[in-house]
């Protein structure tokens, strides 16, 4: 084969395989096509933030029958009070939650969706008929633990399903949560939320507080 004619194929090939192409028997060349596969699509990622995780350095527990509130820590009580719960005709309900708010000087709003509240209307923080006392813990909404401006009702089946404390004692247990919860405050603060009367407060709390109504 002469030096020209071998260079020239040579050309050839080389052209052929940089242009993605294979030279053939016949000598024709086969161009081969690969289809370029879109990236794999990313998993989505949870953004969702995590629940809150329950303390485990307090539980709430009240007993309905001696109509007391016990405060436990691993089933130690640290302390107890006397409480108000619901009637027979609008019992306090049993079961477990947690408690995840506290709600200072609250305004009452009526459940609609009972009947007892029919010719109900609301009252607004700090009004002295406001069946929600000084604060409230929220916990099986609408049934609360909440102070009350019927002291005389304690130790007695009367509420509408909550739970009553005096108010004295449902600040010092708001207190108690709040600390525990990881959101206590210092006196300066219980001292300006309870001397405006008028001004809601809620108080949301990172660690809920387990409660259990039995």
């Amino acid at each position: 084969m002469a030096i020209g004619k071998r260079n020239g194929i040579m050309i050839m090939l080389a052209a052929a395989t940089l242009a993605g192409c294979t030279v053939g028997q016949g000598g024709e060349s086969d161009t081969t096509v690969v289809a370029q596969q879109p990236p794999a699509a990313a998993a989505p990622v949870d953004t969702a933030p995590a629940a809150p995780q329950p303390t485990r350095e307090m539980q709430i527990e009240v007993d309905l029958a001696a109509r007391k509130l016990y405060v436990l820590r691993e089933e130690q009580r640290l302390a107890e009070y006397g409480v108000a719960v619901g009637s027979e005709k609008w019992p306090t309900q049993t079961g477990e939650w947690n408690i995840t708010q506290v709600v200072w000087n609250p305004e009452w709003v009526p459940p609609r969706d009972e009947s007892w509240t029919e010719d109900k209307e609301g009252k607004q923080p700090g009004d002295p008929d406001n069946p929600l006392g000084r604060v409230q813990l929220i916990y099986d909404p609408p049934r609360t633990i909440h102070g009350t401006n019927e002291p005389a009702s304690i130790g007695k089946a009367v509420s509408h399903g909550s739970i009553r404390m005096t108010n004295a004692t449902a600040i010092e247990l708001a207190k108690r949560v709040m600390e525990v919860a990881g959101a206590g405050k210092d006196e300066a603060w219980y001292d300006r939320v309870q001397g405006n009367r008028g001004e809601k407060v809620i108080v949301d709390l990172p660690s809920p507080v387990p409660i259990r109504v039995r």
